[in-house]
């Protein structure tokens, strides 16, 4: 596995048109398998850790979160998926819609931009871009280029 450093980026935008953005940078694991490459990477919300995992494919993301909240959200162009995010207390049912993707990754380094609208319990809640950048850490550069 490759070291790498993710750069993630969220923003939410709600019916009342105010805008807030989460930033979060964290080391990471790279590796690639069966025509994908793989991101694995510890988000910490509060005092909880919660494991991130991105599947990435030339037209699609998976995003599978587990820890403090449980959580599977899916993009492609285009594309609606519903899924139920969990914590501790209770769940909702998540749907993505996503308007565009743009995903360019080389060999372990990459760019991913996604906006999609979110609702929650069959309510549209809000729109939102995500920006994930991963790059090689430090001490990989030389090794990996």
């Amino acid at each position: 596995m490759d070291k790498v450093i993710v750069k993630v980026r969220g923003e939410q935008t709600g019916a009342d048109g105010e805008t807030n953005a989460v930033e979060v940078v964290a080391e990471g694991r790279h590796y690639y398998k069966n025509g994908m490459h793989y991101v694995l990477y510890d988000d910490h919300m509060a005092d909880e850790s919660i494991s991130t995992m991105l599947k990435i494919e030339p037209d699609r993301l998976h995003l599978t979160r587990s820890g403090a909240v449980t959580q599977e959200q899916h993009f492609a162009n285009g594309m609606e998926s519903t899924s139920e995010y969990v914590t501790p207390l209770g769940s909702l049912t998540l749907s993505v819609r996503t308007r565009n993707m743009e995903i360019s990754y080389g060999t372990v380094s990459g760019e991913i931009r996604v906006d999609y609208a979110m609702a929650i319990n069959g309510m549209w809640q809000s729109d939102n871009s995500l920006s994930i950048s991963i790059s090689p850490e430090a001490s990989e550069v030389g090794r990996l280029n």
